[in-house]
């Protein structure tokens, strides 16, 4: 049995309250979003329909994030772009549907949630709470509580804390893959390139899952990519040279890293999907693939991503990545 919570301080308790930058606006779709808003420009927006993030701006209300220009942002069919949750499994095995279905369900705001760490930096942030429907049971026999809380730090960095817990009855566990599925807006993907995988392993998607070494002394993009880079590093940098930015990608709780880009052939083929769009976005998604997660009734799994976009430019010196990686 859990030990009883001990009293929260009034510190902690003024921690859990609502954000006063959290706002409710409904969409187009007659559905529920929450914007969450920090210095200057900086700003999250949160759909209800998927728990899932669709806007990153910095301090010069510039996007970050990217979103097709063709996405759906109401059921049944999930939001190309943005954030999407993977849950209960990364890729298509059985009777779910493809990358599970937390990204396809209403999610509704956690209005007492279990207290977090307190991260005085944190400014903005919101709760949110899936339980599964009774639909879902049936594909997917399992009783869970999946905590999801958002926050916008105070130099605009862009967190997502997940908290998973078995709360099955009849004493079952149950084993899962989870996925972050990060959309990052870029200038031209052969101008890019992601640093903090190389020599790692990797499975190859196109290749049947064939298992290769990273070669390189970064990944650059010339054709489709789909990896799943195992036993990845903590911190993976994207550095897009043509906008003289870096995303930081920090994770915590999710071994592996996912790497794609459908190129040409692939977005054409996708329906929510523009023809071009292949060359102005690319995927580095923190994951738990190779190996499932399994959770015992009452144990709780933690998983978090934090993104950080800073200005660089190698032709200037401003950024060495390896103190970016390593520091």
């Amino acid at each position: 049995m859990a030990a009883a919570a001990a009293p929260q301080s009034p510190q902690q308790q003024q921690q859990q309250q609502p954000s006063p930058l959290v706002e409710r606006v409904k969409t187009a779709a007659g559905l529920e979003k929450l914007v969450l808003r920090g210095q200057r420009n900086c700003s999250v927006e949160i759909s209800l329909y998927g728990g899932q993030v669709t806007s990153w701006k910095n301090d010069y209300g510039e996007e970050l994030l990217f979103v097709s220009s063709k996405a759906n942002f109401k059921p049944p069919k999930p939001i190309r772009g943005g954030i999407p949750i993977c849950f209960p499994q990364f890729g298509t095995h059985g009777n779910l549907e493809q990358h599970g279905f937390a990204r396809n369900r209403l999610w509704t705001v956690d209005d007492n949630p279990p207290p977090l760490p307190i991260n005085p930096a944190i400014k903005a942030f919101v709760d949110l709470i899936l339980k599964p429907s009774e639909d879902d049971l049936k594909v997917w026999p399992h009783s869970f509580e999946f905590r999801l809380r958002i926050a916008l730090g105070q130099g605009g960095d862009l967190s997502l804390t997940s908290r998973i817990r078995n709360t099955n009855t009849d004493g079952r566990p149950f084993s899962y893959t989870f996925a972050y599925h990060t959309h990052f807006s870029v200038s031209d993907i052969s101008e890019v390139r992601v640093e903090g995988l190389e020599t790692m392993d990797y499975l190859d998607n196109i290749k049947g899952k064939e298992r290769f070494t990273e070669q390189g002394d970064a990944i650059v993009f010339e054709s489709e990519v789909d990896k799943v880079y195992l036993a990845a590093p903590s911190k993976v940098a994207i550095i897009d040279h043509e906008k003289k930015r870096t995303f930081v990608v920090t994770k915590e709780g999710l071994p592996d890293a996912v790497v794609w880009n459908p190129w040409d052939k692939k977005a054409k083929a996708m329906q929510d999907f523009g023809d071009a769009e292949y060359k102005h976005m690319l995927c580095v998604e923190p994951a738990a693939v190779e190996k499932p997660i399994t959770l015992k009734p009452g144990e709780e799994w933690k998983g978090r991503l934090a993104l950080s976009a800073v200005p660089s430019s190698y032709c200037s010196g401003q950024l060495d990545p390896q103190r970016v990686l390593h520091g």
